[in-house]
C-alpha cells in the first residue's frame, strides 16, 4: 500500500453504535437513516470532539463499514471539521483490498491488520463490536452499547482514560 499514513497515536472510529444509534439503514427514498425514534445520525459527535479536544496529537483511522460501503471521502464528510483534521485514513482501502473478504473478517481482525500495518505507538479503539478482538489487544478496545455509544458516561471515562494512556 502506497502512501499509508501513520501517527504515534492513534484512534480507531467506527460510527454506528458509537457516534449514533446502532440501528442504522439505508434505502434510495431516504438515504441513510435511523430506525429508533428519537434518534439522529452522529448526535454523539460532539461529545467525541470535546474527548479529543486536549490531545491534538491524537489521529483517526476510520474502522467503520460506511467506508467499505460507500468511500471513504463519504464516510470522513459525514465528521465534524475537527474530527475530519484528524482523519488519516481507514482500515479498508478500495483499491488494495476485495469488499467481500474484507467484509467478512470480524471487526478486531480488521483494526488488528491495520495497525500491524502502521505500526503507531499507541492506539486504541471505540466500537460497539467486540467479536474476535485477540488476547493482546483486547485492552485497547472501548466497547460501546449498541443503542448509547458515546452517551453513556462510563465510556466517557473509558475513553478519558485511554487517551491518558496514550
Amino acid at each position: 500500500m502506497n502512501n499509508i499514513q501513520t501517527a504515534d497515536k492513534v484512534l480507531y472510529l467506527d460510527f454506528d453504535g458509537v457516534l449514533h444509534d446502532d440501528a442504522v439503514y439505508w434505502s434510495p427514498k431516504r438515504g441513510i437513516y435511523i430506525k429508533t425514534p428519537g434518534r439522529t445520525l452522529f448526535e454523539w459527535m460532539p461529545i467525541l470532539d470535546e474527548l479529543l479536544e486536549p490531545n491534538a496529537d491524537v489521529k483517526i483511522i476510520l474502522s467503520t463499514s460506511w467506508v467499505r460501503v460507500k468511500s471513504f471521502e463519504f464516510a470522513k464528510k459525514h465528521l465534524s471539521g475537527t474530527l475530519q483534521a484528524r482523519v488519516i485514513g481507514a482500515t479498508y482501502h478500495r483499491r488494495e483490498m476485495r469488499g467481500k473478504g474484507f467484509e467478512l473478517l470480524p471487526r478486531g481482525v480488521q483494526v488488528w491488520g491495520d495497525v500491524v500495518l502502521r505500526k503507531p505507538k499507541s492506539w486504541f479503539a471505540i466500537d460497539n463490536d467486540d467479536d474476535a478482538w485477540t488476547v493482546w489487544c483486547r485492552d485497547k478496545l472501548v466497547k460501546t452499547d449498541d443503542r448509547f455509544g458515546l452517551s453513556d458516561p462510563a465510556v466517557q471515562q473509558a475513553v478519558r482514560a485511554m487517551l491518558e494512556q496514550l
